[in-house]
């Protein structure tokens, strides 16, 4: 019987949502870089604001952009979401990413809550911590 209640407890443990998988703005982050992952622009473009997608018009020339000024979000080698703070229909949402060389970039990413859910409304590239030895 014990040995029975400790393999539905692994079970559960490790079917649960992460806490990504239980946050909106972490999910539309997380699902934007998948999408840029696998060079989907188009579905990687959905995920952000009606102001940024007026920018820049074309899932193209978003895509474009994000590949030459933002390297480490278009190619992460590992994504860590850190703190998120919320205020009136606006969120920050820190990510900690590793690009292709192994190097470090801390990001704020803005949120803005739209009828259509959570949507990027900016990327900020914040001076990373430094890291001791």
């Amino acid at each position: 019987m014990r040995q029975f209640l400790l393999s539905i407890l692994f079970a559960l443990a490790f079917t649960g949502p992460t806490q990504a998988e239980q946050d909106p703005i972490q999910n539309v982050i997380s699902d934007q870089i998948a999408a840029f992952l696998a060079d989907d622009f188009e579905t990687a473009f959905e995920y952000a604001s009606p102001s940024i997608r007026s920018i820049f018009g074309t899932a193209r020339r978003f895509g474009e952009m994000v590949r030459n000024g933002y390297p480490m979000v278009y190619r992460p080698s590992e994504v860590t979401m850190l703190e998120q703070t919320r205020e009136a229909g606006q969120a920050e949402q820190r990510v900690m990413m590793r690009d292709a060389e192994g190097r470090l970039h801390l990001l704020a990413y803005g949120m803005i809550e739209t009828a259509n859910g959570w949507q990027i409304n900016g990327v900020r590239i914040l001076r990373a911590p430094e890291l001791g030895v």
